[in-house]
């Protein structure tokens, strides 16, 4: 069979691993490149994305905040699908290919919990063994994501090296898979790892951009000026991107600007991958990284957990590059503060993930930047937040 799949994009991507998951990535893209555009996958693949999941997410006018903002403001509602967030369409996806591979047994990594959960319930979904790795400091911030995944009979693995964080819970998820390569699949939760991972993961996460498309036009007869979604390593961000790459909409990659604090050299280059890091290998893939002088991978610092990761999916680093996007940041304040906003403005918690997109408009706004109509992706819910902004009343 002939591979088609883009492995690479401009100098990034590729596939940086031990010669014993080889076999297990050609294996992975090929079933990917036979079921992916196979009527009876997809038509199994769209029965869960309705009739579980709850698909199409609406896209909701924010006539307060558009109002305090200054700008005409579009909320893809993600927080609104099953488990409260966009992850459950990769999931999906992911698992019932997985099924149909023959694989008995799901390992996972998750920062936020979102992922995890919505592994746990994809897991559950299609009677398949689950097994999520999750920083030890993850643990304690998401602990209601713990829970969750727990009922859906889940087994969570607390990850004490290294940052306790999610960089950390993938390396040891990518340990499990080299040992268990034959009847496990590692179910990558963005748009990161080695080739096929950045594609397939984009591929069932552009559901959220191919129905703004159609949302958009039937409320404003035309594409929106800007789109504006938060971005760790990028899975929601290529999502809802994707769709538009060829269309004349400006595209902003926010990001994690950390607590603002430069005491150290790891807190200086906090989350903000796409806007400081350089080239290097992290997690089977060439993409920018936060790194020092000499190659060794930074702690990220970050008040939201998903955006809390040292690297960046590779489509997005070119896609910054080639300057079809715009990397920005917002600081852990400023999201707090756009949390409350969309709280008091509009009765929407948002993840604190999704708040990094709120405030980068709110400061924007003013300047003109972002045109008359933007489109913010809300990828997630803020329940999982509560406990953390609750915390940083004190």
């Amino acid at each position: 069979m002939t591979l088609k799949l883009e492995s690479k994009f401009g100098k990034y991507g590729g596939q940086f691993v031990p010669e014993v998951l080889m076999p297990a990535l050609v294996e992975l893209t090929e079933y990917y490149e036979k079921y992916k555009d196979d009527a009876v996958f997809n038509d199994e693949l769209n029965h869960y994305l309705r009739d579980f999941a709850g698909r199409p997410s609406p896209l909701y006018f924010a006539k307060r905040l558009s109002r305090e903002y200054g700008v005409k403001i579009y909320l893809k509602r993600e927080d609104l699908i099953h488990g409260g967030a966009h992850k459950l369409n990769n999931t999906l996806g992911q698992g019932l290919l997985a099924k149909y591979m023959g694989k008995k047994r799901i390992i996972a990594e998750t920062g936020a919990g979102q992922h995890g959960t919505a592994c746990a319930m994809a897991g559950a979904a299609f009677d398949i063994k689950t097994e999520v790795y999750m920083g030890a400091k993850d643990t304690v911030r998401q602990r209601m994501n713990v829970y969750r995944m727990e009922l859906m009979g889940t087994k969570v693995i607390p990850v004490k090296s290294g940052s306790q964080t999610l960089k950390d819970a993938i390396n040891e998820a990518m340990r499990d898979w080299v040992a268990n390569v034959e009847t496990t699949h590692y179910m990558i939760g963005s748009v990161v790892g080695p080739h096929p991972f950045p594609t397939m993961v984009r591929d069932f996460q552009s559901v959220i951009g191919k129905e703004v498309r159609t949302q958009i036009l039937e409320k404003e007869g035309r594409f929106p000026d800007s789109i504006v979604a938060c971005t760790g390593g990028g899975s929601n961000a290529m999502g809802i991107f994707h769709p538009f790459i060829e269309e004349d909409v400006d595209l902003f990659a926010v990001e994690a600007g950390g607590s603002g604090m430069k005491t150290t050299e790891k807190e200086a280059l906090h989350s903000a991958t796409l806007c400081t890091g350089e080239d290097g290998i992290l997690h089977g893939m060439r993409t920018k990284v936060l790194q020092n002088k000499y190659g060794q991978i930074l702690e990220s610092s970050s008040i939201a957990a998903g955006l809390d990761y040292a690297g960046v999916g590779p489509e997005l680093a070119y896609l910054a590059d080639i300057g079809r996007l715009k990397p920005c940041n917002s600081m852990d304040s400023e999201a707090l503060l756009a949390f409350h906003d969309l709280c008091r403005f509009e009765g929407i918690i948002p993840a604190l993930e999704s708040s990094h997109a709120v405030a980068y408009v709110k400061r924007a706004a003013a300047s003109g930047e972002l045109g008359d109509i933007v489109v913010i992706n809300i990828s997630g819910r803020g329940d999982k937040d509560l406990e953390t902004v609750m915390g940083m009343r004190k």
